[in-house]
């Protein structure tokens, strides 16, 4: 079995922790993303700040950096042999596509994490839920709200 695994910023222990428990014999490939988009914005802000004269861009360079970090850490806590593999662009597009060759792709909730519910995913992990071309196991980074927090139904 390949699982691909999204390493997100805030979210990857609980992904890593769910490979761990469950997909003990899998073949496993972590992926982290480099949005281009916020990447872009960050190199206009420093445009604006600090003019054109720069032709690097130190915002993706730090981006690049910091992926390839939680690829490590990711790594280290897995404990076992993993591809990592970094991609750079929107990142929903990227976890998608990543996902045509796996059997079961790994993704944590990084919304709003205090009830239950579809605001429990940010956009970017609601269009991988939506459009993962394999099976999806999606996992809460902590403890899950209680029932309690569900909304009442409409009158």
């Amino acid at each position: 079995m390949k699982v691909l695994v999204w390493i997100a910023e805030a979210t990857w222990p609980a992904c890593i922790d769910t490979v761990t428990e469950i997909f003990a014999d899998a073949e496993v490939r972590l992926l982290a993303t480099v949005s281009t988009e916020l990447v872009a914005q960050a190199a206009g802000a420093r445009i604006g700040l600090w003019g054109r004269g720069a032709d690097s861009n130190p915002m993706a360079e730090l981006a690049q950096s910091a992926a390839q970090d939680r690829l490590s850490a990711a790594a280290a806590r897995l404990g076992r042999a993993a591809e990592t593999q970094l991609r750079t662009g929107r990142p929903e597009r990227e976890v998608t596509a990543a996902a045509a060759d796996a059997d079961v792709l790994v993704l944590a909730r990084d919304g709003d994490l205090s009830r239950l519910g579809p605001h429990s995913l940010d956009k970017h992990t609601r269009f991988v839920v939506d459009h993962a071309p394999c099976r999806v196991v999606l996992v809460w980074p902590g403890t899950a709200p209680d029932l309690a927090s569900i909304p009442a139904p409409p009158d």
